[in-house]
């Protein structure tokens, strides 16, 4: 009986570590913890994250304070007409100049799930055509983001978008970026956003 309460013990505490390591980067009520760039709108609604273009119609970053450089994250978003966004990784910004990689949200058709780099290279890679179904437009989607060393792997509600390794990402340092698109008319709503560092 001892062994087995030991055994449970060890399990629950076990779990509490693993528990800790996970962070939420947004607290539901207000941008504690991020930084805004650029004159484009980002606020806090009805407990979610929206991300809007303001009257610019320029590029706009929200971005955390912290910076992140093997770690593990999901978070949820829904997107509104246009929808073009990302989100960065190991990633900084100077003014609404970004100097990183973004893993794609986009409208369908626009390869969600891929990896892009800013001022740079431009698309690294992009998922296989039959891949872009996996998005709900105009409903809530999940997704997750692996980074480790040079490789970043993606998923989209579940489904794996893309497995890539470049030497110049495992270099990258800085932090977690959500982007709004330059054009004007991009709405995109998030949520439930979680780090695991690794």
């Amino acid at each position: 009986m001892r062994k087995i309460g030991f055994i449970l013990l060890t399990l629950l505490i076990a779990h509490g570590a693993y528990a800790q390591k996970k962070q939420k980067l947004f607290n539901g009520k207000d941008l504690t913890g991020w930084v805004v760039y650029g004159t484009e709108k980002w606020y806090v609604e009805d407990g979610l994250l929206v991300s809007e273009s303001g009257p610019d119609k320029g590029y706009g970053y929200l971005g955390t304070e912290e910076e992140f450089d093997d770690f593990e994250i999901e978070l949820e978003f829904k997107q509104e007409a246009n929808g073009n966004s990302g989100v960065f990784i190991r990633s900084t910004v100077d003014g609404t100049k970004v100097s990183g990689w973004q893993v794609e949200v986009a409208p369908p058709g626009s390869d969600t799930g891929g990896i892009y780099e800013s001022y740079g290279r431009g698309w690294l890679i992009k998922p296989d055509p039959e891949k872009d179904k996996a998005l709900k437009f105009g409903e809530w989607n999940k997704m997750r983001i692996v980074v480790k060393g040079d490789n970043v792997t993606s998923y989209l509600n579940g489904v794996e978008m893309v497995n890539f390794s470049d030497e110049k990402i495992g270099q990258g340092k800085g932090g977690v970026l959500l982007q709004i698109h330059d054009g004007g008319g991009i709405k995109v709503y998030w949520k439930n956003i979680v780090l695991k560092k690794l």
